[in-house]
């Protein structure tokens, strides 16, 4: 008895934190010494703050880029080059966070980059940073290679040399093609006698890097070591500028602004509030029929909503309306787990057993369906996470932390507290819809 008294409470305090860390966050408060007033830190904010809203929902940037076609470029393949420069620069969104940013082909020759949150077009530009080839030029200003010449550039950081230390660095794997241009730079560079044997790496116009060449380079990888403090973060850069440069040609920027909300906060605090009924109606159905075990089924679920609500804060989840649906979604599947397992014990309940046994015995049986149901569904996420863009990354993004969150809580928490009802002698079958 004693035991279920101290486990009810718990449970109780870590709803309750739960609930207040989603509307409030974990913060403190510090004195400014050059102000003397107490500021407050968040540790972690509350939802409303934490959450990045989609486009749809704030509004953001809008930036228009138009490919420039070098006179030697194969018309016929001009579509499939728009394409190419579409699907990396919505990459460069996607690996820069902006999840529900999306990257779209407008006319024969334009491509439209919408962000949200993102007010400054101007800033915009400059975070995307993809506007032009990347070109590796060497002391007399010869282009060597482009972008196009790369087929792959990734930061790693392992063991390059015979010292047996991992260091930072970038790995660039060339094309057949890149692999002949480098192999004529390295020579030519090579047999310089002024001491200017680098490579420099320009971006629109501007020298990224500057890497010397050791050797001739006749390999398809090579590997551009970064000295530096910050030889990670520099590293890292390097990757992604020459990642985002590996276009099949060069793209201006013909037009920026910001631009209006689609559908405004008004239709996010409709959502919200539609969402926030749909919850309360479940909460009914789930107490009217199932009684005792609906009520602790709707305390699961606050908690739930509670922790899901300080999850989407804390990884900062682009939310859209596609986001919320998927939230709305794993809501669903939540209280769907709690029905098979209810009903489970009722059907042990109805063939005579102790109630005890009976809810050991209910979860036993809903446990394997619920995991199936469960893990399909994640397996649809994680196809949706890996092949997805833009909106349907957001969407996927809440399902799998819904589901997750799902499982653990419903599974755990409903099971914990059936059980403090039984230790507290609250076993009246009728309470139990029996």
């Amino acid at each position: 008895m004693k035991k279920s008294v101290i486990t009810l409470v718990v449970v109780v305090l870590v709803v309750a934190g739960l609930l207040f860390t989603a509307l409030c966050g974990i913060f403190y408060y510090k004195t400014d010494e050059a102000t003397n007033e107490s500021k407050r830190v968040d540790i972690i904010q509350p939802a409303s703050d934490g959450v990045v809203l989609g486009l749809d929902l704030v509004g953001g940037s809008e930036i228009t880029y138009e490919a420039v076609i070098p006179d030697d470029f194969d018309l016929n393949n001009l579509a499939d080059g728009m394409e190419v420069a579409r699907t990396m620069l919505q990459q460069r969104l996607d690996s820069l966070g902006y999840t529900e940013a999306s990257c779209y082909i407008s006319g024969e020759r334009r491509l439209v980059v919408e962000i949200p949150s993102v007010e400054d077009p101007e800033k915009a530009v400059k975070q995307l940073g993809a506007t032009a080839v990347v070109n590796f030029v060497d002391a007399d200003g010869t282009v060597w290679l482009t972008g196009s010449d790369i087929s792959k550039a990734e930061y790693e950081n392992s063991v390059t040399d015979s010292t047996g230390i991992s260091r930072p660095h970038v790995r660039l794997d060339l094309t057949s093609e890149g692999r002949s241009k480098l192999y004529q730079a390295s020579v030519k560079v090579l047999a310089r006698t002024d001491g200017n044997t680098y490579l420099a790496i320009q971006m629109d116009g501007e020298q990224i890097s500057a890497p010397y060449v050791q050797s001739t380079l006749d390999t398809d990888s090579v590997i551009i070591s970064v000295n530096s403090e910050n030889a990670e973060e520099q590293s890292r850069y390097l990757a992604n500028i020459i990642s985002a440069g590996r276009l099949p040609f060069e793209l201006t920027t013909a037009k920026q602004q910001t631009i209006g909300a689609s559908l405004g906060e008004k239709s996010l605090s409709t959502s919200l509030l539609a969402g926030l009924i749909g919850l309360i109606l479940v909460m009914i159905f789930m107490i009217v029929v199932y009684r005792l075990m609906g009520v602790i089924s709707c305390v699961a679920l606050v908690c739930y909503a509670s922790l899901f609500a300080v999850a989407i804060s804390v990884f900062h989840v682009n939310l859209s309306l596609p986001g919320i649906a998927g939230i709305i979604l794993t809501v669903g599947m939540a209280v769907d787990a709690n029905v098979i397992i209810f009903e489970r014990i009722k059907e042990e309940l109805r063939l005579g057993k102790t109630l005890r046994f009976a809810i050991e015995s209910g979860y036993k049986r809903a446990l394997l369906a619920i995991i199936d149901a469960n893990v399909t569904t994640m397996i649809a996420g994680f196809v949706l996470l890996w092949q997805g863009s833009g909106t349907i990354l957001g969407f996927a993004t809440t399902l799998l932390i819904g589901v997750a969150l799902s499982m653990l809580v419903m599974l755990v928490m409903t099971k914990v507290l059936l059980k403090t009802a039984v230790g507290l002698k609250i076993t009246n079958l009728k309470l139990y819809c029996v």
